[in-house]
Order: C-alpha cells, then sequence, then structure tokens
C-alpha cells in the first residue's frame, strides 16, 4: 500500500464513544489516555507497574489483575508497552477471556514487528489497527495540530469502531496518514532510528553548548539532548524490530568513512603539495 495523508481519513463514518482499555500505563499511555478522556471517551488501564494511584487521580479505574480487565466491556485494548517487552506481554495475557470482539490498537515505533505479533495471538476474529503517533507528551503538549498519525488498518470488520478511534487524533487536528506497516519502517529506519543513531553519537562523544555556538551546532546539541531523552531501550527497540535498521547502521558507517577517506586524502594531498 502506497502512502497517503488525508485530514478526513474517518469523517464520512458515523463514529461513537468508545470503551478504551489501556495496557501499559506508562508516560505514553497517560498522555493519550487524557486526550481521551477529554473528548469523551472510558478509558481503564493496566500495567505490570502499579499506576492505582495515579489512576485513582485521573478517574481511570486500574487493573492490577489482566483477567478482569479482559473481561471488561472493551471496545478497544490500546497497546502501550514498550518495543521490546510487547510480545513477552500479549503472550502473557489470557486472550481467551475476552468476552467480545475487540478492536487492538498499537502505537509502538515500530510497526510490522507489532502487526506480527498481533496476528499470531490474537484470535481471528479480533480486529488489529497499527498506528504510530509521531509525537510524544513533550511535542505533543500543547496541542496536536498538524503532528501525523501513521496507520494501517491490518484486519478491520467494524469500520465504525475503527473510524470512531481514528477521529480521537483526527478531531485534534493530527495529519492523518495512512501507509503500510512495512513502508512506515523503512521510512521511519531512514529517519527516525538514523536520528536517533546520530544523537547518540553526539552524546557518547560528549557535546554540549559553547560561547560561540553556530546554529547548524545548536541543531545537534537539541538533537543529542531529544534522542537521549527517550531511553535506550526504544533506541534499541528501533533497532532490533525494524528490519530495515541494521542496512541504515552499515550505511551510516559506510558514509563515515567515505568523508574520512576524502579528508584524509585531501590531508595527503596537501602535504604533498607543501613538501614541494
Amino acid at each position: 500500500m502506497s502512502s497517503s495523508s488525508s485530514s478526513s481519513s474517518s469523517s464520512s463514518l458515523p463514529t461513537q464513544t468508545l470503551k478504551i482499555g489501556i495496557v501499559g500505563f506508562g508516560t505514553f499511555g497517560q498522555f493519550l489516555a487524557k486526550t481521551m478522556i477529554k473528548q469523551g471517551h472510558t478509558t481503564r488501564a493496566t500495567s505490570r507497574t502499579d499506576y492505582s494511584q495515579l489512576c485513582h487521580q485521573l478517574d481511570v479505574p486500574f487493573f492490577r489483575d489482566v483477567i478482569p480487565f479482559l473481561e471488561a466491556d472493551n471496545d478497544v485494548i490500546l497497546i502501550c508497552t514498550s518495543i521490546l517487552s510487547l510480545s513477552e506481554v500479549l503472550n502473557s495475557m489470557p486472550l481467551r477471556r475476552l468476552k467480545r470482539h475487540t478492536l487492538f490498537v498499537d502505537v509502538l515505533s515500530v510497526k510490522e514487528h507489532p502487526r506480527n505479533v498481533l496476528l499470531q495471538v490474537l484470535p481471528e476474529n479480533m480486529d488489529v489497527l497499527c498506528t504510530h503517533p509521531m509525537f510524544g507528551p513533550e511535542s505533543g503538549k500543547n496541542r496536536w495540530k498538524d503532528l501525523p498519525l501513521v496507520y494501517e488498518k491490518v484486519r478491520v470488520r467494524d469500520e465504525t469502531r475503527c473510524s470512531s478511534f481514528l477521529h480521537i487524533f483526527e478531531s485534534e487536528g493530527c495529519r492523518m496518514v495512512e501507509m503500510s506497516c512495512e513502508e512506515h519502517d523503512k521510512v521511519a529506519a531512514r529517519s527516525q532510528f538514523l536520528s536517533h543513531s546520530i544523537g547518540r553519537i553526539l552524546a557518547e562523544m560528549g557535546i554540549e553548548s559553547t560561547s560561540m555556538n553556530t546554529k547548524s551546532f545548536e541543531t545537534l546539541v537539541k538533537l543529542k539532548e531529544s534522542t537521549t531523552n527517550d531511553s535506550f531501550d526504544l533506541f534499541s527497540g528501533l533497532f532490533i524490530h525494524n528490519r530495515f535498521a541494521q542496512q541504515e547502521l552499515m550505511n551510516l558507517e559506510q558514509s563515515f568513512e567515505k568523508v574520512k577517506q576524502r579528508l584524509l586524502k585531501k590531508m595527503s594531498e596537501q602535504q604533498s603539495l607543501s613538501s614541494v
């Protein structure tokens, strides 16, 4: 499927208020839940970490036990785990306890991996929507207008329910980009993974702001800071579970070596001229 961008991807279908169960109530799950609550959707959460006190403050029911969570009347189960823990979390859930046909949605930064895991572990009658909000609690703290939401309807029978979920982002002004999971990962390897790699390299070099920053150097410092604000587990997940990332890492290494060799060649030429 080729990518397409639309500001009205689901507006032609009626929308409904949803009951959304969130698996993994860390920073990103909390961030999404606040907007969903604001829009009038019902949310509930389960997580390996005990967020019961925080959930009480948000008026979100928290389930320490995943079985009653699965048996609750969820229209949507939203997967907000880390990339690295996805398989373990889903395989540990007794999915046979689901009481109704449900839409499973993931928000991970890679897409082929969660698609494959969800299709493997879920009963065939469950719908699957893979999404990647290309923003987070920092970049989306004020508004989501014009921020991209990439998605693929992997297996969707209930179009109204799926449309209602996508409308959460559409109604906030997100730029809706329909793209296959494969194409997403190809593009993400050359953009998100590459920027994270360069940011991590800069961090290893220990670069810091100086009293004589150029604009270009300020951009590098900001890149280092923004990428290192994310966990190394996220960076690892972008590499391990995106089959296109290894090639991009090799491309980065080869390109660095080419630039290095050009510099050394130029230096050698200058030294030869100086010795004449």
